[in-house]
Formats: C-alpha cells, sequence, structure tokens
C-alpha cells in the first residue's frame, strides 16, 4: 500500500481541528491565554491557506516528500506546541486539544512512518520537512506579532 493517500486524510483531519478550535472559541483563548492578537478575519485566512497547503501536499505526495511531510510535521508542531504544552503549562482547555491529541499525533506520526515504508523518508527528507512545517507554524505568529509595528502599518 502507498501511503501518500493518507495526506488527504490528513486535510479532513485538519478541517475537523478548525472545526473545533472555531466552535469551542480558539480565538478568545489565544487573545487570553498566548496573548495573541488573533481575530475571526485572521483566523478564516490562516485556515484558508492551510486548506490550500494540504491539497497541495496531498497532489504532490511522495514526489516531493520534504514539501509533503510539512503537512504532517505542521499538524505534529501545532498540536504539541498550541494546544498540548499551553494545557499542561497553563492548566487551561485549549480549543483544538481534543482533536490535536486524538487525531494530530497519531495520524501525523503515521504518515511520516508511511513515508518510511514506503521509501521516500530518510534522515534530511525529515528534518526538512520539519524546519518547513515549522517556518509554516511560526508565519501567522510572527505576521500577528509585527502587524502594528510602524513599518508595516499602511497609511
Amino acid at each position: 500500500m502507498n501511503h501518500e493517500v493518507w495526506l488527504w486524510v490528513a486535510l479532513g483531519a485538519y478541517a475537523i481541528h478548525m472545526l473545533e478550535e472555531f466552535m469551542l472559541d480558539w480565538k478568545g483563548w489565544a487573545n487570553r491565554v498566548l496573548h495573541l492578537p488573533v481575530d475571526w478575519p485572521g483566523f478564516y485566512v490562516t485556515n484558508a491557506v492551510v486548506v490550500v497547503l494540504g491539497i497541495v501536499v496531498a497532489q504532490v505526495g511522495w514526489k516531493l516528500p520534504a514539501i509533503a511531510l510539512a503537512f504532517p510535521a505542521l499538524m505534529l508542531i501545532n498540536a504539541v506546541f498550541f494546544h498540548v504544552a499551553p494545557f499542561v503549562v497553563t492548566r487551561k482547555f485549549s480549543p483544538g486539544l481534543i482533536s490535536a491529541v486524538a487525531i494530530f499525533l497519531p495520524l501525523g506520526a503515521w504518515l511520516f512512518v508511511g513515508a518510511h515504508r514506503d521509501g521516500v523518508l530518510n534522515t534530511t527528507t525529515g528534518i526538512l520537512a520539519f524546519l518547513i512545517g515549522a517556518v509554516l507554524m511560526a508565519c501567522p505568529v510572527v505576521m500577528l506579532k509585527v502587524k502594528d509595528r510602524p513599518f508595516f502599518r499602511q497609511g
């Protein structure tokens, strides 16, 4: 069995995660707990970008495994650093925690196992996938932090 089909499943998993975050008010939690100046339009745009990325990586598949595996790496990074770790530190439920633990962690790991079994994962590919995933996770956070600085203000 070729495991790259699971990249499409990962996209569906991310949709479930987005639904949980939206329905349980991740924005409000992120404002209070993470002190991120998130608003709903930013949440929608960021998640639209994630959907596009998910489609791209599922289409690219094992032809570019570091690119494809950046999506499950993003899922694992999101789960650990934006849901599990904040919950452990603050003891406050993080909207998205349920899908992060129940879906992102096992599915993200499974995609790396599958890539290895399919012969497309080596150390360089894995490291590159996690570096790309980390940059993808950091981009919206950095943009939120700098958007109100004078250099970035329009007008």
